[in-house]
C-alpha cells in the first residue's frame, strides 16, 4: 500500500467521522422540527388520510360508533355504519382508533371538503331523510328535519306537524341516518 493510498484512506476515515457526528449534531434539531411539524397535524387531516378504512369512535353523549369513514368536511365527518349512516362533528369526538398514521393536510383536500354539517343537514332536509339528533348530554331526538338554519336545526318530532324542536347545532354530538328506512 503506497502513501497515496494510506493518505485517501485517511481522508475517507476522516470524512466517514465528520459525516457521524454532524450527523449526530443535528439529530435533535431534526426531531424538535418533527415534533414542531407535527404540531400543525389536525384530527381532521389524520381523518382525512383514513377515508374507506374501519375505524372506532367515541362519540360525547352516544358511546363507540363502529363503521368506514366516508367523507370528511369541515369540522365534521361521515361514518358509513352497517345500518346506519353517523354525521359527526369533530367537537364531539372523545377518541378514534383504527385511524391512519398519516395525515392530508388540508391544502390537499377535494373541494368538496370545504362544507361544513349544517350543508349535509340541509341536505337531509331537503330529502325528506329521518334521522335521530343525538346531543351531548345523551339526550336523542328523533324526526324529520324541516330547516337548518345559521346555528341550529329545526326537526319535526313524530307525526304531529305542530311538535317542532330547534336543536343547537353547539349541542349536537352526532346525526344518525337509516338510509335504508322508507321515506
Amino acid at each position: 500500500m503506497g502513501a497515496d493510498e494510506r493518505l485517501l484512506d485517511l481522508f475517507d476515515e476522516l470524512e466517514s467521522r465528520a459525516e457521524t457526528l454532524y450527523d449526530a449534531d443535528r439529530a435533535p434539531e431534526i426531531a424538535d422540527r418533527s415534533r414542531a411539524e407535527y404540531r400543525a397535524v389536525t384530527l381532521a387531516s389524520r381523518l382525512m388520510a383514513s377515508l374507506g378504512d374501519p375505524v372506532v369512535v367515541r362519540v360525547a353523549g352516544v358511546g363507540p360508533v363502529v363503521g368506514t369513514l366516508e367523507r370528511v368536511g369541515d369540522g365534521w365527518f361521515l361514518l358509513r355504519g352497517a345500518a346506519q349512516d353517523w354525521a359527526v362533528p369533530l367537537a364531539a369526538v372523545q377518541s378514534v382508533s383504527g385511524s391512519s398514521a398519516r395525515s392530508v393536510p388540508e391544502v390537499a383536500w377535494p373541494r368538496v371538503a370545504a362544507l361544513g354539517l349544517a350543508a349535509f343537514l340541509r341536505r337531509l332536509a331537503e330529502e325528506g331523510q329521518p334521522c335521530v339528533l343525538h346531543l351531548r348530554d345523551g339526550g336523542p331526538h328523533e324526526g324529520t328535519l324541516l330547516r337548518v338554519g345559521a346555528d341550529f336545526v329545526e326537526l319535526q318530532e313524530g307525526a304531529d306537524a305542530a311538535h317542532r324542536c330547534l336543536v343547537p347545532l353547539a349541542a349536537l354530538s352526532a346525526a344518525q341516518v337509516r338510509p335504508d328506512q322508507p321515506r
